[in-house]
């Protein structure tokens, strides 16, 4: 009977060495096949250009194909669930934004998975500022004028943005509790129709992404007034921004990074920062994403996860502020 014991134990210790050297191969050498990188918005948009623009390049560090797939819909949410179910292999990745990472998890009634709970950070990779700008035709000049202009005339002043809820509608709603003003807010379906308002001056302000606004700058339809990033950008380095100019401490703006599903080795996650960072401090890199409104940015795994982790009640505080809220 104990010889059968030892038997069975030994076959048992065997069987677990198999797992575990199986899985250290795997890590040792992943990857070994395609990945999968889900970009959870539509086709033509920022994130998915920068998904275009860092698929061929992790191709080529990882040596393997990095398949784009669009999974737009409910605000981000199904992309980001697509991930946060996959197999925890690192084979599934995801390009994440504050939508579906830290803001609907407060903006909706419910989400399907935790972000916190259900994600891996991989990498902070972009930045995607927001703009402060005026139609050529108020006044303003400077951030300060448009708060002595909006407070000699309250409620007057209209500030367009991309739909309630938005980066850009919270934007708005920071910047009027930081200065004290009362812009109203005017909800468009999409950028697009935001800034067409704007250019007719149906509304005389417009909090809005650079990578979309950015074709209009040095016309004569708008003016820029500052920045809502925390330092002034590359690609704008005479534009102060909005903490620069009479608004202490506002910092807002969009950001992307790299997220795979809970439970994936470390090992993995570790060369897939590497590769990201690598990636992201190249030139070629940095030149395109400026083309297309975005600032480059790296972090490591664990400062990613910190910032969402800080990021998801300060996104909760704006909502609250806002009074929006939506259902899924």
């Amino acid at each position: 009977m104990r010889k059968t014991s030892l038997k069975v134990l030994g076959r048992v210790l065997i069987a677990c060495l198999s797992v575990v050297s199986a899985q250290a191969f795997a890590q040792a050498n992943f990857p070994t096949k395609p990945l999968r990188l889900i970009a959870p918005f539509p086709a033509g948009g920022s994130s998915d250009g920068l998904a275009r623009l860092l698929a061929p390049e992790l191709a080529k560090k990882l040596g393997q194909s990095v398949i784009i797939e669009n999974k737009p819909g409910a605000g981000g949410n199904i992309g980001l669930d697509a991930v946060a179910k996959s197999e925890p292999d690192g084979y599934t990745i995801g390009l994440a934004s504050p939508g579906p990472t830290v803001v609907n998890i407060t903006l909706m009634d419910a989400i399907p998975y935790d972000p916190v709970k259900d994600l891996t950070p991989i990498a902070l990779v972009a930045d995607l500022p927001i703009l402060l700008v005026v139609n050529s035709a108020t006044p303003a000049r400077t951030v300060t004028e448009l708060i002595a202009a909006e407070k000699l005339n309250p409620g007057k002043f209209f500030f367009a943005s991309a739909g309630n809820g938005t980066t850009m509608h919270l934007s708005g709603e920071l910047f009027n509790t930081m200065a004290g003003t009362k812009l109203q807010h005017v909800a468009y379906k999409g950028t697009a129709p935001a800034i067409a308002d704007l250019l007719a001056g149906q509304v005389q302000v417009g909090f809005l992404d650079l990578s979309s606004v950015g074709g209009h700058i040095g016309g004569n339809k708008i003016r820029v007034l500052a920045v809502g990033s925390s330092k002034r950008i590359s690609s704008l380095p005479d534009v102060a921004t909005i903490a620069e100019s009479g608004v202490p401490n506002y910092q807002l703006s969009g950001w992307f990074g790299i997220v795979t599903s809970a439970g994936v080795a470390p090992a993995i996650v570790q060369k897939l920062n590497q590769s990201l960072v690598e990636i992201v401090a190249m030139p070629q890199v940095q030149e395109r994403m400026k083309a297309i409104g975005l600032e480059p940015m790296s972090s490591t795994s664990e400062q990613f996860g910190q910032f969402i982790k800080d990021e998801i009640p300060r996104w909760a505080k704006l909502i609250e502020i806002s009074g929006v809220k939506s259902k899924p």
